[in-house]
């Protein structure tokens, strides 16, 4: 599934322990498609704090060190309202497969959010499948996206 040299960029995901189930579940699936992934944990369902994680992810985006990010919590709100105080970083909070495409094709979203107690597995697979395979489309949001950039 990874489009064109997405098999040697590196992936970053994350998650808290409201997001673990679904963090794991993701992880496999990118595994399965092919997709280099580094999980950034956590790894217990012991409560811990989810800007430690969003923070680990949005750095490395923003550095180059990850070309995307995936973040999980309970509500997906949490992870993205830290990851989008970093520059660079496009962290969107996806409930479906549609707002996944036009984050990617608009937004060019560099991080994807999700919350595990919102979101049905099913409907979790639907949008990470089109987040990995929906390309920018530019030209007219390239300008919008530069908007962003300068603030």
């Amino acid at each position: 599934m990874p489009t064109s040299d997405a098999k040697t960029d590196l992936w970053a995901i994350a998650c808290d322990h409201g997001g673990l189930n679904l963090k794991n579940h993701l992880h496999s699936l990118l595994k399965k498609w092919d997709y280099q992934v580094q999980d950034l944990g956590t790894d217990k369902a012991e409560s811990v704090d989810y800007p430690d994680f969003a923070i680990k992810v949005a750095k490395g985006v923003a550095a180059g060190e990850y070309i995307r990010g995936i973040l999980v919590c309970g509500t997906g709100i949490g992870m993205s309202m830290t990851a989008n105080r970093f520059e660079s970083v496009r962290a969107a909070l996806c409930t479906s497969a549609y707002t996944a495409r036009m984050a990617r094709a608009h937004n060019d979203a560099n991080i994807l959010c999700l919350g595990e107690r919102v979101i049905g597995l099913g409907e979790a697979e639907d949008i990470l499948k089109v987040f990995c395979e929906q390309e920018f489309e530019g030209d007219r949001h390239a300008k919008r996206i530069a908007k962003i950039k300068r603030g």
